[in-house]
């Protein structure tokens, strides 16, 4: 098997970074895709991929500070993790309560919640200078 050249390697990788970012974002919005792991996933890509667009991720306003702190295992500021677990409950009970008939459906959308809430506990809680 031929050895794939760098080019390659690094469009494939910015590619796979692009299409995680855009789930990421999704996920901003939709409480049952996680956002973190995509976030994280295209970083990792980017640092293969794209140098230009890694640094403008880290650097990005919306989620640049979170992504470098994740990284460097400083974890997520208790601000963020109080946010993430309120806006993740409330659009899970709205949406088992008024969205979504199916009982196992609902079963399964609490227990997707509770696992990312084990999850974002279980994070470091980053703890700034200011």
């Amino acid at each position: 098997m031929k050895r794939i050249s760098e080019k390659v390697k690094r469009i494939l990788f910015s590619v796979l970074g692009t299409i995680f970012l855009g789930i990421g974002c999704i996920g901003i919005i939709l409480p049952i895709l996680p956002t973190t792991p995509f976030l994280l996933l295209a970083a990792a890509c980017y640092v293969r991929g794209s140098e230009r667009i890694h640094r403008w991720m880290i650097r990005n306003r919306v989620f640049g500070e979170f992504i470098k702190n994740y990284m460097e295992g400083k974890g997520i500021k208790s601000r963020q993790k109080v946010i993430t677990l309120a806006f993740l409950w409330v659009m899970i009970i709205f949406t088992t309560v008024y969205m979504i008939e199916n009982m196992i459906v609902r079963i399964l959308l609490l227990i997707i919640a509770l696992t990312v809430s084990v999850h974002i506990l279980k994070l470091p809680t980053f703890q700034s200078a200011f």
